[in-house]
């Protein structure tokens, strides 16, 4: 464990969570190494080990961190609104959601080996944020839509989520190839995809 305040501890993890979001927007997993992380903070590659041991663990804290904030706007939805339509709540998870294309991003990857190669107790902290915007969402479908099967809702559209990425953003060399293939394949935005979802749940969980 590092020496120093919690404040400079937590603002240490903060500085390389923040610098792996940064190359992940233009780098792969495999990419990403250590040493590239190191190079977007102010302190050294060993530096890092006092707070993360493994890469694997600075994604899962980024995940992490991006379930937390989700989490806090579906409380808020919940929280400031005493009722809402189907048309309008699909319209404002998608919006949300929308808004945490890298939280997509982070669920279409290996979470197996991300999970398997962090400590327990980093695992346990992903966990709880995970299971906080569990509770969120089920918040706003009990209270928007109390004649709703919830936990099949839940059931469904959180596995969902790990699609979505893949099915709406794809790469150049991606496209090219399903042309060559012959597919006959539209792509979707993120916002289409989420808000007929969760139309389509909201009539046929009930």
């Amino acid at each position: 464990m590092p020496k120093g305040s919690p404040e400079l501890t937590a603002s240490r993890r903060e500085e390389i969570v923040n610098a792996c979001e940064k190359l992940y927007k233009t780098m792969s997993f495999k990419e990403i190494t250590l040493k590239e992380i190191s190079v977007e903070t102010s302190f050294s590659r060993p530096s890092i080990y006092n707070y993360f041991q493994t890469k694997e663990e600075i994604f899962l804290a980024l995940m992490q961190r991006e379930y937390e904030r989700w989490s806090n706007e579906m409380n808020a939805l919940e929280a400031e609104n005493d009722n809402m339509t189907a048309d309008n709540f699909a319209s404002a998870i998608a919006h949300s959601l929308e808004n945490h294309e890298q939280l997509l991003k982070l669920l279409a990857m290996n979470h197996y080996d991300m999970e398997e190669n962090s400590r327990p107790e980093r695992l346990t902290e992903f966990k709880v944020a995970y299971a906080a915007s569990l509770d969120a969402v089920r918040a706003c479908v009990r209270k928007f839509f109390p004649g709703t099967d919830c936990e099949s809702f839940i059931f469904v559209f959180f596995p969902f989520l790990f699609g979505v990425y893949p099915y709406s953003v794809a790469t150049q060399k991606q496209l090219d190839a399903m042309c060559e293939a012959g597919m006959k394949f539209k792509m979707h935005s993120i916002y289409e995809m989420i808000s007929s979802c969760v139309i389509r749940l909201l009539g046929s969980t009930k």
